[in-house]
C-alpha cells in the first residue's frame, strides 16, 4: 500500500479520496454511536431554527460561526445523523487533498508523494467521533489555510500583506471553536522567529484575526446581547473542567499510534541534514503547532479524540516523513505502515460495532447518548432537564435556554438571589416545558419561590418528573 501512494501522478488525487471512503466504509451503513455533544449540536441548530438566539435565548458555550453550520444543517436535514457524517467526510477530504497539494507542490518534504495524504486520512480515522462535523474539525480547516499561506511566505522569504491573511484564517477558526485563538500566538512566533516581519506587519496580522472577532462582537452589541456572549462563551472556556478518567484511557488508546509514529518521524527529521533551509522553517514551524495544540487541551470542555483533530497536522507531516524515510521496496516500512492502518481501523471498528464484546476501550460509553427511561408520554414534547442531559432530549425536544448545565446550573440553584428568581421566571414563560426533568432537586425550591410557576406545574407519578398543566380556560 505504501509504495502504491508513493507514487507521484495526478491520478492518486482520486486514489486518496477513495481510500478515505474505504476507511469511512463503516459510516455508510449507518450504526455509528450518537455522542451526547453531536445531540447538543443538533439542539442548538434546531432552537436557531425556532428564532431563538445564541447565547440570549440558547445558554451553550458553542462557537458562533458552528452554531450556524448547525442552524443550516437542521434547516436542511433536521436531525439526521447521517448528514453530519456527510458534511464531516466532505470537510474531511478538503483537508486531506490541501494537505497532500502543500506538502507535495511546495515541496515540504524532499521527495513528491501521495503518503502524506495518505497518513492524514488514516489519522482521521483514530476513532469513530472524528467522523461527525464537530466544531474541531471545522476550525481545523482554516488553520490548515492560514498554514498554507504561512508557507507561502516562508518560501518567498518576504512579508507582506499574506500575513493579514493568516490572521484572518485564525480569527475565523476561533469563530468555529474558541481554543484555536491560542494559535494567534503559534502565527506570531512563527513570523516572529522565521520571517523578517516588522511591527507592522505583525500588527496586520494581528488586525486580521480580530477583524472577525470583532465583527461578531459588534453584531451581539447591536442586539443587545454582549454581556449573554461574555457570559456563556467568552467567560466559560477558562471554567475548570472535571473529566472522566474512563473517557481519558480511551483517549490516550485512540491517539498513542499517532502520536507515537509522528514523534518517531520528528526524532529521525531532526537528526537529517537533507533538507534546504526553506523545509527546515517549515518542520519547525509545525512543531510550534504541535505546542500551540497541546496549550488548548486545558481548554477543552471535554475528553475526546474529536477534540484532538487539530494535532493531526504535524503530527500527520512527521508520521509522513518517517515512512518516506525507508528505502523503496522496503518490507519493514510496509509492514509497519500496513500494522499502524490495521490497529487503526481495528479501534475505529470497535468504537463502532464492539467487535470485540465485553472491551469498552473506544466506545466512548460515557459520552454516548442513552435512551432514558422516560415515561412513555414524554415524547415529541419540550423538555427542560435540570442536571447533565444523557439523553432524554433524544426523542424530545428542547425548552428555556438552560441547554448546557455547566452555565445554567450557578443561576438555577442560587434561587435566594432574587434577580435569578425573576430570569428563571421570564424564560420559563418564553419558552414553556411540557416536562421538567428534575435531576438536581431544584423543582421544590424553585416552585416555592415563584408561586406562579407552583400553580402550573404538578409532580407527576415518576420521581423528579414535573408536568405542565393545561391552562385553565
Amino acid at each position: 500500500m505504501l509504495s502504491f501512494f508513493r507514487v507521484n501522478a495526478r491520478y492518486q488525487t482520486v486514489s486518496l479520496v477513495v481510500f478515505f471512503l474505504l476507511l469511512r466504509l463503516p459510516f455508510l451503513f449507518g450504526g455509528a454511536p450518537l455522542l451526547v455533544p453531536e445531540l447538543s449540536w443538533m439542539l442548538v441548530g434546531e432552537q436557531l431554527g425556532h428564532g431563538f438566539m445564541l447565547y440570549k435565548d440558547i445558554w451553550d458555550n458553542i462557537s458562533p460561526l458552528s452554531g450556524l453550520v448547525y442552524w443550516l444543517m437542521d434547516t436542511l436535514f433536521g436531525r439526521a445523523q447521517w448528514a453530519y457524517q456527510f458534511a464531516a467526510m466532505a470537510i474531511s477530504i478538503v483537508q486531506i487533498l490541501y494537505f497532500n497539494y502543500l506538502v507535495r507542490s511546495k515541496d515540504l518534504l524532499s521527495v513528491r508523494s501521495f503518503i502524506p495524504g495518505a497518513v492524514y486520512a488514516i489519522f482521521l480515522s483514530i476513532s469513530f467521533d472524528l467522523g461527525t462535523l464537530s466544531p474541531m474539525l471545522m476550525a481545523t480547516t482554516f488553520l490548515l489555510f492560514a498554514f498554507g499561506t504561512m508557507v507561502q511566505v516562508l518560501l518567498r522569504r518576504e512579508v507582506s500583506v499574506q500575513v493579514f491573511e493568516i490572521g484572518l484564517y485564525i480569527g475565523i477558526a476561533t469563530l468555529f471553536y474558541l481554543p484555536a485563538c491560542l494559535f494567534m500566538l503559534w502565527g506570531f512566533f512563527a513570523l516572529l522567529f522565521y520571517t523578517g516581519a516588522t511591527f507592522r506587519h505583525h500588527l496586520l496580522g494581528f488586525f486580521g484575526a480580530a477583524f472577525p472577532l470583532l465583527m461578531v462582537v459588534l453584531i451581539f452589541y447591536m442586539s443587545g446581547s454582549l454581556e449573554a456572549l461574555n457570559r456563556n462563551l467568552l467567560t466559560s472556556v477558562f471554567q475548570v473542567k472535571q473529566y472522566d478518567l474512563n473517557d481519558f484511557f480511551s483517549l490516550l488508546i485512540s491517539i498513542f499510534l499517532p502520536l507515537f509514529i509522528g514523534v518517531l518521524g520528528f526524532l529521525r527529521i531532526s537528526t537529517s541534514i537533507r533538507f534546504v533551509n526553506f523545509q527546515t522553517r517549515v518542520q519547525q514551524v509545525l512543531a510550534l503547532w504541535f505546542l500551540a495544540a497541546i496549550a488548548t487541551i486545558p481548554l477543552m470542555q471535554f475528553l475526546a479524540p474529536m477534540q484532538f483533530v487539530i494535532f493531526i497536522p504535524p503530527l500527520a507531516f512527521f508520521a509522513s516523513y518517517y515512512f518516506q524515510s525507508f528505502k523503496k521496496k522496503n518490507y519493514l516500512d510496509e509492514l509497519q505502515f500496513l500494522a499502524m492502518t490495521g490497529a487503526i481501523l481495528t479501534l475505529q471498528y470497535q468504537g463502532m460495532r464492539g467487535i470485540i464484546p465485553g472491551l469498552s476501550v473506544g466506545r466512548l460509553e460515557n459520552l454516548q447518548a442513552k435512551a432514558s427511561a422516560l415515561p412513555a408520554e414524554i415524547v415529541n414534547r419540550k423538555i427542560l432537564v435540570l442536571g447533565y442531559h444523557q439523553g432524554e432530549y433524544l426523542r424530545n425536544y428542547s425548552a428555556t435556554p438552560y441547554l448546557n448545565w455547566d452555565l445554567a446550573s450557578p443561576y438555577l440553584k442560587d434561587l435566594d438571589n432574587f434577580e435569578n428568581v425573576v430570569q428563571v421566571y421570564d424564560n420559563f414563560q418564553k419558552d414553556p416545558p411540557d416536562y421538567v426533568i428534575d435531576k438536581s432537586d431544584i423543582m421544590p425550591k424553585l416552585l416555592e419561590r415563584v408561586p406562579a410557576l407552583k400553580k402550573q406545574f404538578v409532580l407527576s407519578a415518576s420521581k423528579g418528573i414535573y408536568k405542565r398543566q393545561a391552562s385553565p380556560e
